[in-house]
């Protein structure tokens, strides 16, 4: 098995030890390991013991690579999806982060969880995206989302109007910080943060949330993931934040965006312990009541 293992530099050294042991273990277990050049970049003479290959990722990873590892937080495998792009290769984060709602595997359960990937004991769990267009290609062929568009005014502007447009036909005008386009994956993050609702990803449906929005009527809303949406952005200054996950862009002009279902999807590996629900109750602490314990 060939498993490539993807991180972003860490400042806490104290996250070493659990590096080390996820490569002790990997090679444990005979796989092949391919790092992405940054993470080797920042490890270089680290990791002690274990040989790997700096992975080439100009060539083609598709039928090459069996999985990703990501090793930080869920924005850690976020980044890793403009990496992985449209090839399907499955991918599971160790997370070393804080919620760690998409890297759901604890530091403390690296063995097991290293253990069911190689003896494939795990499931994999399609997660839609989302693909933005506009007529400037502001970020470029990354111009997808596992979590959300988002659509953002800057720190010392007033707020904006964001004219919305469903399938051609004008949806409203939100006035306030912004607004939030998001998938049923990132429904736990920063919609969930602004209001919006749990979506479960079966659910084929994305919802606009908006960021503090100047009128008390507004609410989320919940549309089908077939949807085409359109936007048009209106502000004194005409300077605002597009966001595509963690990738942002500021625009200083007018310009209409286009946001739809992207033609690819992403795997990520779920262990047979795991459930959606259960991670929602862990992770989030949904439903935390003492009387159900």
């Amino acid at each position: 098995m060939k498993i490539a293992v993807y991180g972003r530099p860490f400042n806490d050294g104290v996250v070493l030890p659990y590096i080390q042991q996820v490569f002790d273990i990997l090679a444990q277990h005979q796989v092949d390991i391919y790092v992405h050049p940054q993470l080797h970049d920042y490890l270089k003479d680290a990791i002690r013991g274990v040989n790997y290959t700096v992975l080439d990722c100009t060539g083609e990873l598709k039928g090459f690579i069996d999985l990703f590892l990501t090793l930080g937080g869920d924005g850690t495998l976020l980044d890793m999806v403009t990496v992985i792009r449209d090839t399907c290769i499955p991918v599971i984060g160790i997370n070393f982060g804080r919620l760690g709602f998409l890297a759901s595997i604890n530091k403390n359960d690296i063995a097991a969880a290293i253990h069911a990937v190689v003896n494939r004991q795990f499931t994999l769990d399609s997660r839609e995206l989302l693909n933005i267009d506009s007529d400037l290609e502001i970020f470029g062929k990354d111009n997808f989302a596992l979590n959300d568009i988002t659509i953002h005014k800057r720190d010392d502007s007033a707020m904006i109007t964001t004219h919305v447009f469903l399938d051609e036909e004008f949806l409203n005008s939100y006035w306030g910080d912004g607004i939030i386009i998001s998938t049923s994956t990132g429904s736990t993050a920063y919609s969930l943060s602004c209001g919006g609702p749990i979506i479960f990803p079966q659910s084929n449906s994305i919802v606009l949330t908006p960021n503090a929005p100047h009128n008390l009527n507004v609410r989320p809303i919940v549309l089908p993931d077939s949807s085409t949406l359109a936007f048009d952005v209106e502000c004194r200054s005409n300077n605002y934040l597009i966001s595509c996950d963690s990738r942002t862009a500021i625009i200083d002009k007018t310009m209409r965006f286009k946001v739809t279902k992207a033609g690819f999807k992403l795997n990520l590996i779920r262990l047979n312990n795991e459930s959606y629900l259960s991670t929602l109750r862990n992770k989030l602490l949904w439903g935390l009541d003492v009387r159900n314990y």
